[in-house]
């Protein structure tokens, strides 16, 4: 008898909670005309019509660019940057900042925030509805285990948000090495600058132009062919010491080369 009430009981608590979304309840939507949506990376994207204007002046706005679009994630840095590059390629719309954060659950690696600014708002709303879209594809070039990651990305013509990010000098070949722990991602560096002609733009270690994250970041510039030659033979060498470590690391989608 006892037995039979306590199942009953549960039953019901059971019920109950899957059947109401209270305050912490996960209905997987959400109904605020900000809310554009969510992606990979626990990643977030919203958008302002009409930003505060005190707001807009703490963040050094053009007072012209009324609404913004920003993009937000726990993981994953390189993969919005690259993603926000083509979102502002194909809109009428600005990059206002690029933040990183070091995040915990990021592992070795960042969090992100980018901020889109338009005068119309249609134009923030589809630069976040872009960059969420190509987040997928570009979470392919990151490969995850346990002891580490390494990230590899490219592209033939730079814009705007890797500019802002990374230095990049626009409309030309663009790649980034990424690797963690930062020793994997020195060795990384060290082969893609010496596997092909191409200029270095930027370094980052620890604690020179990272948060702090245990990651080498350098990215560099060159011919075309010779920064995607430079990328592939990083990832290789990013490969084998991960696999050296005992682990195997995967493409956290499916790799685009």
């Amino acid at each position: 008898m006892e037995s039979d009430l306590l199942k009953k009981i549960m039953e019901a608590v059971e019920t109950n909670g899957s059947s109401t979304a209270g305050p912490t309840g996960n209905s997987g939507t959400c109904s605020l005309t900000e809310f554009v949506g969510a992606g990979i990376g626990d990643t977030v994207g919203l958008v302002i019509a009409n930003l505060d204007a005190n707001l807009r002046e703490r963040i050094k706005l053009d007072p012209k660019y009324r609404s913004i679009g920003i993009v937000s994630s726990r993981t994953g840095g390189a993969p919005h940057v690259m993603s926000a590059d083509t979102a502002v390629k194909a809109t009428n719309s600005i990059i206002a900042s690029v933040e990183f954060a070091r995040d915990t659950k990021g592992g070795a690696g960042h969090g992100s925030t980018i901020i889109f600014a338009s005068e119309d708002v249609s134009d923030s709303r589809r630069a976040v509805e872009i960059m969420l879209g190509e987040l997928e594809e570009n979470f392919g070039n990151v490969y995850g285990c346990d002891a580490g990651h390494i990230e590899l990305h490219y592209t033939a013509r730079a814009s705007f948000a890797l500019e802002k990010a990374f230095s990049a000098p626009v409309g030309k070949a663009f790649g980034i090495t990424v690797g963690a722990p930062a020793a994997v991602g020195m060795l990384m560096a060290d082969v893609a600058l010496k596997t092909a002609n191409v200029d270095i733009v930027t370094y980052a270690s620890p604690s020179q132009g990272t948060c702090f994250s245990s990651e080498i970041i350098v990215t560099f510039t060159g011919d075309a062919g010779a920064v995607r030659q430079a990328v592939l033979e990083a990832r290789e060498v990013g490969l084998s010491v991960l696999r050296g470590m005992g682990q195997n690391p995967l493409s956290v989608t499916s790799p685009v080369w």
